[in-house]
């Protein structure tokens, strides 16, 4: 196990274990901004345009997050047609999401407190960023639990009993 502090989140889960994902990547949070990222030149891209990389390149992304994001987000969802038109690229609502998990490959999770969002993951300056905590994980037995939860959250198991249907933009079940 790795311990995750501030900025490291950002150098860690988007430098590294994502970008490195051959198979498919899991992300739940609760919150979802427009988060920014090193691309080639030192220019910065949208990350959204990392996950479309990987879609591109045959890999699953799954992202399940609480609420519906603000306009930037949507803009730059926008101008990556892969996220919409690939079956590869699947993204669900679920207002009582506030678990932050990555699990890449079915080989290494992440389980902390950072959102998706530049403040969350470190992608800000020192003084603009979140404090934020978490731990990093190869144990099979640890990302395989932390699969089945996330798993069991997609299908919608918990959704006919949630008593947040009211709410809910689009229940699963």
């Amino acid at each position: 196990m790795e311990l995750i502090l501030n900025e490291a989140h950002y150098e860690t889960l988007i430098r590294e274990i994502i970008p490195a994902a051959r198979k498919f990547v899991w992300i739940a949070t609760a919150d979802l901004k427009d988060l920014h990222v090193a691309g080639p030149g030192g220019k910065f891209r949208p990350f959204l345009g990392e996950l479309a990389d990987l879609v591109e390149n045959g890999v699953d992304v799954r992202l399940i997050h609480a609420k519906e994001p603000g306009p930037r987000f949507r803009e730059d969802f926008d101008r990556f047609p892969v996220l919409i038109e690939s079956d590869q690229f699947e993204r669900v609502l679920c207002p009582r999401m506030h678990a932050k998990i990555v699990i890449v490959d079915g080989v290494v999770a992440y389980v902390g407190s950072a959102n998706l969002t530049g403040a969350g993951i470190g992608a800000k300056s020192s003084n603009r960023r979140n404090f934020e905590a978490g731990i990093l994980t190869r144990d099979p037995e640890m990302v395989a639990e932390l699969m089945e939860y996330l798993d069991a959250l997609w299908i919608g198991d918990h959704c006919e009993g949630c008593g947040r249907r009211d709410v809910c933009p689009d229940p699963i079940v």
